[in-house]
C-alpha cells in the first residue's frame, strides 16, 4: 500500500464524524488527534500494514479522545482495610468538609474582611480553631508537614545549628528523607546518639551558641525496639529551657483524639505536645486528624509570627478549599462529634460485630463467599505494627488476581486485597453508603 492512499486532515474534517469530534473536543484537540492517528497510519505502511480506512482512522482518533480527556483522578471504593490509604487518597473528608469544598470554589471571602470591607488574612479561617482546641497561643496552614518542618527551620534555624537524634533521622514517602528537608532550610544538622539508643547528655553535650533549636520527630511510620532508649519530650523541654534552646516537635500523623480507647497503641496528641512545652508543634493535616493534606504549625505565637512573615511562607500557603475543609474537620473536634463525623474516626472506632453484620450482609447478598476474621491497618505513616479487628468477606475464586483486577477497572473501581489466594474485602475502610454500589460491582465482575 502506497502512503498516498491517506486521506489528508481537511478530507478527514470534511467527513461527518469529525463534526461530531469537534463538537465534543473542540477543533484544536480533534486536530491534534487525526495528525497522530495520520502518523501511527504512516509507520504501519511502511512496516508494511494496509492503509486504514478513513473511518477507522476517524473512530480511531475519538477513542484517543477519549482516554486523553478521561478523569484520572477517579473515586474509588477502599476495601482494603487499610484506613489511611497513602495511594488512595489518605483521609477521606466528613460530608461537612466536603460541602466547605463546594462552598468555597466560587468566590468566597479568602483573604477579605467582611466587617471592614478591606483585605483580611486567609490564616483567620482555621487558626483560631487550632488554638481552641489545642490551647497554643498561634497557628499557620502550609501544604503538608514536609512543608511545616522546613519553613520553620528556614525561618527559625538558617545558618544554625539543629540537634536531632540519629533515630528520628527517617524517611517518609516518595523517597524524600528528613535530613534532606532539612538541609534545605539552610540549617546545620548535628546528629546526636546512635540508632537505637540516643540519651539527655547526648543532646546537652551538642548544644552550643550556634544551636538553634532542638528537634524531635515523632517516631510516627515505625518502630525500633529492643535495646532502645530516648528522652522524652518534656526531659528534652527541660533541658532546653535551662539552656536557652527551643524545642520543635514534627509529630507527623497529628492525632487530637486519644488512640488507646480505640485498641491501639497511644498516639502523642497535639495537645500533649504543648502541655510538654514544645515551642513549636507540626503536623499533618490528612492524617489522623482526619482532614485535608495540609501542614500545621501551632505554639508560641513569637515563633509563628517569624514564619508567618518569611517568604517561604507565601510559596508554602495552601488554597482556600483546603482551609474551607480543614476547616469544617476542625469544627467537629470542637462539638465533640469527630468520632461520630469524621469517616476516619468512624472506621478506628467500628465495632467488630457491627463489621461481621455487613460482611454478613454482603455474602448473603452475593450468594457466595466466607466471612471470616482479619485485620485492619491505620497506614498512612500512622501507628505502625498497630492492628484492629476485623471481618472479612473472602471470596475463593480460580483467579483471585483476575478478580482483582476486573473490579479495579470497573466504575467506580473497587480496591481490594488478595490473601491466600482468596479475594478479600474489608468493610472498615467501605463507607456504609458505598455498599451497594460495591455489590453491584461485585456481582458484575464475578459474571
Amino acid at each position: 500500500m502506497s502512503l498516498r492512499d491517506l486521506p489528508s486532515v481537511e478530507r478527514l474534517l470534511q467527513m461527518e464524524p469529525a463534526t461530531g469530534l469537534i463538537a465534543l473536543f473542540g477543533r484544536s484537540l480533534t486536530l491534534q488527534a487525526l495528525r497522530e492517528r495520520l502518523e501511527a497510519a504512516r509507520s504501519e505502511i511502511r512496516s508494511g500494514s494496509a492503509s486504514p480506512e478513513p473511518a477507522d482512522l476517524l473512530a480511531q482518533a475519538r477513542r484517543d479522545l477519549e482516554t486523553w480527556l478521561l478523569p484520572s483522578l477517579d473515586p474509588v471504593i477502599n476495601a482494603t482495610g487499610v484506613i489511611l490509604h497513602t495511594n488512595l487518597g489518605r483521609a477521606p473528608l466528613s460530608r461537612s468538609a466536603r460541602d466547605a469544598l463546594l462552598a468555597a470554589s466560587g468566590y468566597c471571602a479568602l483573604e477579605y474582611d467582611l466587617e471592614r470591607g478591606a483585605r483580611g488574612k486567609r490564616d483567620q479561617h482555621a487558626e483560631g480553631l487550632l488554638n481552641r482546641l489545642t490551647g497554643a497561643e498561634a497557628a499557620l496552614i502550609v501544604n503538608n508537614n514536609a512543608a511545616a518542618v522546613l519553613l520553620c527551620l528556614t525561618a527559625l534555624a538558617r545558618a544554625r545549628e539543629v540537634v536531632i537524634s540519629r533515630s528520628q533521622l527517617v524517611e517518609i514517602g516518595g523517597g524524600f528523607r528528613v535530613p534532606e528537608v532539612m538541609k534545605q532550610s539552610g540549617a546545620r544538622l548535628v546528629e546526636v546518639g546512635t540508632t537505637n539508643r540516643t540519651h539527655l547528655d547526648d543532646y546537652e553535650a551538642a548544644l552550643t551558641d550556634r544551636t538553634a533549636l532542638i528537634l524531635q520527630a515523632h517516631h510516627s511510620n515505625f518502630k525500633i525496639i529492643g535495646f532502645t532508649t530516648e528522652p522524652s519530650l518534656a526531659d528534652l523541654v527541660s533541658l532546653g529551657r535551662r539552656r536557652g534552646v527551643s524545642v520543635v516537635h514534627d509529630l507527623g500523623s497529628g492525632a487530637l483524639l486519644d488512640t488507646a480507647v480505640y485498641g491501639l497503641e497511644h498516639e502523642p496528641t497535639v495537645q500533649e505536645s504543648l502541655q510538654s512545652g514544645a515551642a513549636v508543634v507540626c503536623f499533618s493535616g490528612d492524617k489522623l486528624l482526619g482532614g485535608p493534606q495540609a501542614g500545621i504549625l501551632v505554639g508560641e505565637k513569637g515563633m509563628l509570627e517569624k514564619m508567618r512573615r518569611h517568604p517561604l511562607a507565601r510559596a508554602l500557603r495552601p488554597d482556600k478549599l483546603t482551609l474551607s475543609a480543614l476547616a469544617a474537620t476542625l469544627v467537629h473536634y470542637l462539638k465533640d462529634e469527630a468520632k461520630a463525623e469524621i469517616p476516619v474516626w468512624q472506621m478506628l472506632s467500628a465495632a467488630p460485630e457491627e463489621l461481621r453484620g455487613r460482611a454478613d450482609s454482603w455474602k448473603a447478598h452475593l450468594g457466595q463467599g466466607e466471612v471470616a476474621p482479619g485485620q485492619s491497618t491505620v497506614g498512612g505513616g500512622s501507628l505502625p505494627e498497630e492492628v484492629l479487628p476485623t471481618w472479612l468477606l473472602t471470596l475463593s475464586v480460580a483467579r483471585p488476581n483476575a478478580l482483582a483486577a476486573r473490579l479495579r477497572r470497573s466504575a467506580p473501581p473497587v480496591i481490594a486485597r488478595v490473601d491466600d489466594d482468596r479475594l478479600a474485602l474489608d468493610p472498615r475502610t467501605v463507607l456504609p453508603e458505598q455498599d451497594a454500589v460495591l455489590l453491584d460491582r461485585l456481582s458484575t465482575a464475578l459474571r
